[in-house]
C-alpha cells in the first residue's frame, strides 16, 4: 500500500529519453503522483532532464533508484533489449515497475519477471495505452450490452515512414528495432482487448529490413470462437492508425488507436453512425499511472498483465516463425 509524504506514489524516471518527456509532463499535472526522481547513463542528460521538469532528486548512479526507500516505482523507458535486467534489479528491491513497450524481447522474459514479482509481492504493468484509455473501457462496456452483437472481425493498421537509416534503433538489431515490438504491439494489444481469448491460429509474411529486423509484416489471427483479425505494419510506408471492429450489427471505427479518445459506430442496417468520445489523448500517460496506482492497492487486474502476456506471446510466435531473433536471444 501507498502510504509516503504527501503523495501517494513516488516515481523514479529510468532514461531521459522522447517517452520520459512525456511522462514527466504528465506528473507535473498530477496531484497525487510525484516525479521524485530520474536516472540515465549519462549524468549529465539526466541533469538537464531533472532541471527542466522539475525533478528533485537526480542519482549520479542510476542503480541507486533500485534501492531507494522513496520509491514506489520505476518507470523504465530504456530500449526493449534491456528491460529484462532493470526489471530483475527493481523486483529485487521489492520496486513496482511500470515498463514501456513492449515490455520484454519475448515470452520467456517475461514469464520469468512475472514470477519473481509473483515471489516479491511486486505489480509488474505495461505502458500500454490501449489497456487504460477511457474511449477502450467505453467500448468495451458497449460490446458486453450486446447492442452490437458478437465481434467477428477486426482489421488493423499501422505504419510509420522512418527513415532509411540502419543505424536507427527501429531498423538496429542491437537496440531490439523492428515493427513487431515497436509498433506491432500496439495492434496486437487492441486485438486482445476486444477477442474474447488469445488467438490461438497465426499466419504471417514478412519483409525483413537490411539488418535482419522486421521491416513489414502482414498478420492473420483467429482465435478459439472464430474471431479473426488481420493487421498489415510497416516501419518504411505510412498508413492510418486504424482500427475496426466488425460486428453481427455494426461495427467500430477508432482513428489514432494507440491514444485514442473517440470512436464512430455504424449501424449496419440503417447505416447511421454516431461518434462518441470518452477521455483525453494528452491524458494517456495518466490513464496509466492511475491504474498503476490501483493495481498496488489491491486491484491487480487493473494493468491488465494476463492481455500483456498473451500479446507478448503472440509477438514472440511470430518472430520465431520468421527465424529473427536479437543477439541476447542467441546467447
Amino acid at each position: 500500500m501507498l502510504e509516503k509524504g504527501n503523495y501517494d506514489m513516488k516515481i523514479a524516471i529510468l532514461g531521459a529519453g522522447r517517452i520520459a518527456v512525456h511522462m514527466a509532463e504528465t506528473l507535473a499535472g498530477m496531484d497525487d503522483v510525484e516525479a521524485y526522481a530520474v536516472g540515465a547513463r549519462e549524468l549529465e542528460r539526466a541533469e538537464a532532464f531533472a532541471e527542466k521538469y522539475g525533478i528533485g532528486k537526480v542519482y549520479d548512479d542510476f542503480h541507486e533508484m533500485f534501492t531507494d526507500p522513496e520509491v514506489d516505482v520505476i518507470y523504465i523507458t530504456t530500449p526493449h533489449n534491456t528491460h529484462l535486467g532493470f526489471m530483475k534489479e527493481a523486483i529485487a528491491n521489492g520496486k513496482h515497475i511500470l515498463v514501456e513497450k513492449s515490455i520484454t524481447l519475448n515470452s520467456d522474459e517475461l514469464d520469468e519477471a512475472i514470477a519473481l514479482a509473483k515471489e516479491k509481492g511486486v505489480i509488474i504493468g505495461e505502458a500500454m495505452t490501449i489497456y487504460h484509455m477511457p474511449i477502450y473501457k467505453e467500448l468495451k462496456k458497449l460490446l458486453d450490452s450486446g447492442s452490437l452483437g458478437r465481434v467477428n472481425l477486426i482489421t488493423m493498421n499501422f505504419g510509420s515512414f522512418k527513415e532509411y537509416n540502419m543505424k536507427n534503433r527501429f531498423f538496429n538489431r542491437n537496440l531490439a528495432g523492428g515493427a513487431m515490438l515497436d509498433i506491432g504491439v500496439y495492434a496486437l494489444s487492441f486485438i486482445r482487448w476486444f477477442f474474447d481469448s488469445k488467438p490461438d491460429q497465426l499466419l504471417s509474411q514478412v519483409k525483413p529490413a537490411p539488418t535482419g529486423v522486421d521491416e513489414q509484416a502482414g498478420l492473420l489471427l483467429t482465435n478459439q470462437e472464430g474471431q479473426m483479425a488481420s493487421v498489415m505494419l510497416s516501419l518504411h510506408s505510412k498508413q492510418p492508425k486504424r482500427g475496426m471492429v466488425s460486428c453481427e450489427n455494426g461495427f467500430i471505427e477508432i482513428m489514432e488507436y494507440p491514444r485514442a479518445w473517440e470512436a464512430k459506430i455504424t449501424d449496419a442496417s440503417t447505416g447511421e453512425s454516431e461518434i462518441i468520445k470518452a477521455g483525453e489523448n494528452a491524458d494517456a500517460l495518466a490513464y496509466e499511472l492511475a491504474d498503476m496506482e490501483r493495481a498496488i492497492n489491491g486491484d491487480a487486474s487493473a494493468m491488465h498483465l494476463d492481455y500483456t502476456k498473451d500479446v507478448m506471446d503472440l509477438m514472440t510466435s511470430f518472430r520465431r516463425t520468421w527465424g529473427y531473433t536479437y543477439p541476447e536471444e542467441e546467447k
